[in-house]
């Protein structure tokens, strides 16, 4: 199948434009009820115009509420397990490969999980993939090795991705998809945030003591340790985020009948594939957020890593560590979606680079660096160098989410453009899932080798500074020979 046959795929049917007197910057501008483009042609459905604005915006709501619960509970399991492969008395490489074996499908399923998100309505497919969590964390509360249960875990995220981002691109005209996506990444952010402290809170000692104590009468659950007792409150946000799932409202959009045959789809994954990486600006946006994800999964094991080595932290104190990058995304994602609109998305490029350069001064700071001084924060004392190490995590995160919003609403824009709501996610995500898998690889080996933690950290930020300088060298060339800017804002192809 040809570009051009891909594209023609992905003709949608779409609800009616709605103009509001919304004031430009603000949440509810954000959540507009309006088509995928001011162009769309209206679909009646035998509803007042008033009724079809309240649903869209309640249904951005919903995704917002289901998306929140069903990452806080991936982010918390995360935690679980690795305290879970801790009490098997796992080797400390084997730590990092938990991400590896949730990202795999992300990766081997690439080909199928935009069919199946554009071949029903996405809150059934968001429903349906949260279900698979639910299977994958209780396996692995009643004994299936953590590698292979977290990876189920990853099954249901890889299928539940395209049909939660894809679903904005039908409810939003391209104009406000950074202030869409800055809202979601907040969110998304902000469950990081809360699932790492959950998980971390869960598997310590007070908490899980009095976990433990609650019992069934007459009934041996066979739950009997911190990990066990915290995955039981971790299934529970995801039994939470399943119904708002069922609450998420129908778009409308349509597609044609999807492809059953596994040759046809890699083969039309391919074409897809292409079309993203050959246009001008979806090269540059993708190559942006498939580093992005890449390095962000990695910091997430080096931050730990550095908290124990560095100053002297055990596992849940370093879980708050990422809890604070966490913060400092949402922030800078916000900030995104309030500054940045998509015309200038590009304008971003530069955080990268200042980025890669801020993760290696990481590798130079211990808690030995700073005086012996404890700062008293509203009765709350703090050690000076965790303060310090709070604000430079936080930078970190925040350069990282101002960089990154912009360049995941562009990908999406031409991703819709050029191809269908699910079929790009997918392709996004195997780009990015491949990163993940590689540079975790590579971390999980320089751990095996007994690689200073330092070295590690100085080589990841030299890779970011590097990287980020050659794209943005691209895409200056792309700008003065394509005028790719131009191109920012098209109506979708057919």
């Amino acid at each position: 199948m040809t570009v051009r046959q891909a594209s023609r795929r992905a003709n949608v049917t779409h609800p009616p434009h709605f103009d509001t007197a919304t004031a430009p910057g603000s949440l509810q501008a954000a959540t507009l009820p309006v088509g995928a483009h001011p162009t769309a042609p209206p679909v009646h459905r035998g509803a007042r115009d008033g009724d079809k604005v309240d649903s869209m915006k309640k249904g951005f709501y919903t995704i917002m509420a289901a998306q929140f619960f069903s990452s806080l509970a991936d982010n918390a399991l995360l935690i679980a397990a690795i305290a879970l492969l801790t009490e098997l008395h796992s080797p400390q490489w084997m730590t990092p490969l938990l991400k590896l074996f949730f990202v795999l499908s992300y990766v081997v399923l690439a080909a199928f999980v935009g069919a199946f998100a554009d071949s029903m309505p996405k809150g059934r497919v968001m429903l349906i993939t949260n279900a698979i969590k639910i299977v994958g964390c209780a396996i692995m509360m009643f004994g299936l090795h953590p590698l292979l249960a977290y990876g189920i875990v990853g099954f249901g995220a890889a299928a539940y991705s395209p049909a939660k981002y894809g679903i904005l691109t039908e409810l939003l005209p391209p104009e406000k998809l950074v202030m869409a996506n800055g809202w979601i990444e907040g969110l998304t952010v902000g469950s990081i945030i809360l699932g790492t402290v959950v998980g971390g809170a869960l598997i310590s000692v007070h908490v899980s003591d009095i976990l433990l104590r609650l019992d069934v009468p007459y009934v041996d659950t066979g739950i009997n340790t911190p990990a066990e007792a915290a995955m039981v409150v971790i299934m529970l946000c995801y039994l939470i985020a399943s119904i708002f799932n069922i609450f998420i409202p129908d778009t409308g959009a349509r597609y044609p009948a999807q492809e059953k045959n596994p040759i046809k789809l890699i083969a039309e994954f391919g074409d897809c594939f292409v079309a993203l990486w050959r246009d001008k600006l979806g090269q540059i946006s993708l190559a942006v957020t498939t580093l992005f994800w890449g390095v962000g999964a990695t910091l997430q094991f080096i931050v730990l890593k550095w908290a124990e080595h560095s100053l002297g932290l055990n596992l849940s104190q370093g879980a708050l560590l990422q809890a604070v990058v966490a913060v400092g995304v949402a922030v800078g994602a916000i900030a995104a979606a309030a500054r940045i609109p998509l015309k200038r998305s590009l304008s971003v490029l530069p955080f990268g680079v200042a980025m890669g350069a801020t993760v290696m001064l990481m590798a130079f700071y211990t808690k030995d660096a700073m005086p012996a001084v404890t700062l008293d924060i509203m009765g709350w004392h703090m050690p000076l160098y965790m303060a310090i190490a709070y604000v430079f995590l936080a930078i970190v995160g925040a350069m990282s989410g101002y960089f990154v919003v912009p360049m995941n609403a562009l990908l999406q824009h031409r991703g819709h453009v050029l191809l269908s709501a699910g079929h790009s996610i997918a392709v996004q995500n195997f780009n990015e899932n491949v990163s993940v898998l590689l540079m975790l690889c590579l971390y999980a080996l320089l751990i095996k080798l007994n690689c200073p933690i330092g070295f590690v950290i100085v080589a990841l930020g030299l890779f970011i500074c590097i990287t980020m300088y050659l794209v943005m060298r691209l895409h200056r060339y792309n700008v003065r020979v394509f005028n790719s800017l131009a191109m920012i804002g098209e109506d979708k192809h057919h």
